[in-house]
């Protein structure tokens, strides 16, 4: 009796297309398995297929496919039940921290029909994987599942690497990226610029008219509008001194990681998944949870100290390379799809 070599991984992925960064992990996990030479390939649904299910096809996955992987949110009419399935959770809505930001249509929206959801997604899954550790304990709260597999976010070091510039800008420029929310904290950025007066300045990926009528932002913050693409993006990181990230709660935090990529020191909350991205004191500063003072403290540091953001700007790159490089993380992906063959 011979032992059968067991055949390579061939990932699918059925995928409600959200306009969110959902979709950016799944393009580009495909693009690097592809890359691999582990054939992938991606069905997009409609967005309506996240809350009007029944009205979209469910599509059929290709013969060529061993291993189906998804998104926690996508409803159970579109898993298929003859290929192992992978389940990935990107954040939980579930998570109590989440509750003062969410209106009461939202939060039955999640309750009721998320929830539901996932726990099918999820109690069917051969395998899940978290971004973080601190999305793993909120699986485990929420669904009882204890057997997550962890694999970080991972980013194009190749794409967002650093300029050669070595010193900060006068004034000093600070950088958000994210939705102008209460989660990310974006109500706490004028105050944060008041304080911080002429000596610094905002940048940030949206428009005044964001922040709604009456908002009265100092003339500190400049609204860059939609950064659209990567390109506009890693401009904007390397266009900046330090990451400015108010955010209350996050499920890994990719700007965070995008920022120190591109050699940025990142000012951030000290919670959710924040601290296993950005390393406290070496390669940024994390400030307690909507704590102005300590933001508006932490960017006087940087600005003040220039051997500080030189040394927390060289160290934010090489975090980056050393944890978060995209070799590792697509290691870990194949290793376990390959384990999940084996056992099929």
């Amino acid at each position: 009796m011979t032992n059968k070599t067991p055949p390579s991984p061939a990932i699918w992925f059925p995928a409600v297309r959200t306009g969110t960064g959902t979709d950016v992990f799944t393009i580009r996990l495909g693009e690097a398995l592809n890359r691999r030479g582990i054939r992938s390939e991606i069905a997009w649904l409609p967005r309506r297929a996240e809350y009007m299910p029944l009205t979209v096809k469910s599509p059929k996955p290709p013969t060529w496919a061993n291993i189906t992987h998804v998104n926690s949110w996508l409803h159970p009419r579109f898993l298929t039940k003859t290929l192992p399935l992978v389940v990935t959770v990107h954040h939980s809505v579930h998570d109590l921290a989440l509750t003062p930001y969410k209106n009461l249509p939202r939060r039955l929206y999640h309750r009721i029909w998320v929830m539901a959801c996932e726990t099918s997604s999820i109690a069917k899954a051969n395998a899940v994987t978290t971004v973080s550790q601190y999305t793993a304990n909120q699986v485990v709260r929420t669904f009882g599942r204890s057997d997550t597999v962890v694999i970080h976010n991972w980013i194009d070091l190749e794409h967002f690497a650093p300029d050669q510039r070595q010193t900060p800008h006068h004034p000093f420029r600070l950088l958000f990226i994210g939705t102008v929310s209460r989660r990310k904290g974006a109500d706490l950025l004028p105050e944060i610029m008041r304080r911080l007066g002429g000596d610094f300045e905002l940048l940030y990926n949206a428009k005044p008219a964001d922040f709604g009528a009456g908002a009265n932002l100092p003339i500190n913050m400049i609204g860059l509008g939609r950064l659209d693409g990567d390109k506009a993006l890693i401009d904007a990181y390397r266009n900046c001194d330090a990451l400015l990230f108010p955010t209350r709660i996050e499920g890994f935090g990719l700007v965070a990681l995008e920022a120190q990529a591109c050699q940025r020191p990142v000012i951030a909350t000290d919670g959710s998944a924040l601290p296993e991205v950005v390393e406290q004191g070496r390669t940024g500063i994390l400030c307690p949870i909507d704590d102005v003072g300590a933001f508006v403290a932490a960017a006087r540091r940087l600005c003040e100290q220039i051997t500080d953001w030189q040394q927390m700007s060289e160290a934010a790159r090489e975090r980056a390379v050393l944890n978060f490089g995209e070799e590792r993380a697509i290691d870990a992906y194949i290793s376990m799809y390959r384990r999940l063959i084996q056992t099929a």
